[in-house]
């Protein structure tokens, strides 16, 4: 363990991936993994890509990755796509469609499916980036599913978040009903080049007009990715973000709230985990929903009484 903790400080991209599989598999040295690289976290600044499937996500993020490195920085990508039913891995693969920057050292791409887990993002993701951290990546970005609603999840993981809007995306209201447009530090609104793009970068900035004045105000850019047309006007905004988020004192309060919910989230997973397991060593579950099943009991007064078996609590 020693050994591949020290592999990836020294910069071995078979040392990351191998970490990376670890964390992603839950595997028994993970914690002791994790606990060891902790340390040497804390200094990459971390940037979500999110918007509705088709948008140009891919495309747009490959377009940054060049100006990323124009700037002589050294990023880690986290493409994050739908689980195969088969392999259980992502079915799209980010090498495939990044494959100009695949044999850049100071690039590491990785796909990782969601596995089931809601948010567009997947549940291995936050641990992934404290590895991409540790292994000297000055930028981690990280690209989401693409599935709608329930984006919102990556803006508990990013500092700046990029939302990713498409001039023939549909009712521009109902994009907004989705509460993806609440998350957003920059919207760009890709292919560019098709009817509609005033339109809907007008829509966008009507409906941040009736928000709440804030310091920020989300700007609302344009960009056509497979001609790599405004991108730089799109880096140099995260910049001007990042530089914000710095000087206000922004960046601290969210890293703080972000570490205050990875704690309660934890404990919650080690609780329930430990619960479930003396459920299952002393109770009989299957005959319990057996009961519920053919309505003898119900499943809040069986959850209860499962607990007080357990002596989890005494009623009083």
């Amino acid at each position: 363990m020693q050994q591949l903790v020290e592999d990836l400080m020294s910069g071995s991209r078979r040392a990351a991936a191998r970490l990376i599989s670890l964390v992603e598999n839950d595997a028994p040295l993970k914690r002791e993994l994790l606990k060891e690289i902790f340390p040497h976290t804390g200094k990459a600044y971390v940037i979500g890509v999110t918007g509705a499937p088709g948008s140009g996500k891919s495309s747009l993020v490959d377009c940054l990755l060049q100006q990323m490195r124009a700037d002589d920085l050294k990023i880690g990508v986290i493409g994050v796509d739908p689980t195969s039913p088969f392999s259980g891995g992502a079915i799209l693969g980010d090498r495939i469609r990044m494959q100009e920057h695949a044999l850049d050292r100071d690039i590491f791409i990785r796909s990782m499916g969601t596995r089931g887990s809601l948010g567009g993002l997947a549940r291995a993701t936050r641990e992934a980036i404290q590895v991409l951290d540790a292994f000297g990546k000055d930028v981690v970005l990280i690209e989401t599913v693409g599935v709608g609603q329930s984006e919102v999840d990556i803006v508990r993981t990013a500092d700046s978040t990029m939302v990713v809007l498409t001039p023939a995306g549909g009712d521009s209201v109902q994009t907004i009903k989705a509460g993806i447009m609440e998350i957003a530090d920059i919207f760009v609104i890709n292919k560019a080049d098709l009817p509609g793009a005033e339109r809907t970068a007008t829509e966008i900035n009507m409906m941040l007009d009736m928000k709440e004045s804030d310091q920020w105000r989300p700007p609302v850019l344009s960009a056509v990715s497979v001609r790599s047309e405004g991108i730089g006007a799109v880096w140099d905004c995260l910049k001007d973000h990042r530089r914000f988020m710095e000087e206000s004192g922004r960046l601290m309060e969210i890293r703080r709230e972000r570490v205050r919910r990875e704690l309660t989230e934890q404990v919650e997973y080690l609780v329930k985990n430990r619960i479930w397991d003396q459920v299952k060593e002393q109770i009989e579950l299957e005959s319990l929903l057996e009961k519920i099943v053919l309505r003898r009991e119900d499943p809040y007064s069986a959850a209860y009484e499962l607990l007080e078996q357990i002596n989890f609590y005494s009623e009083g």
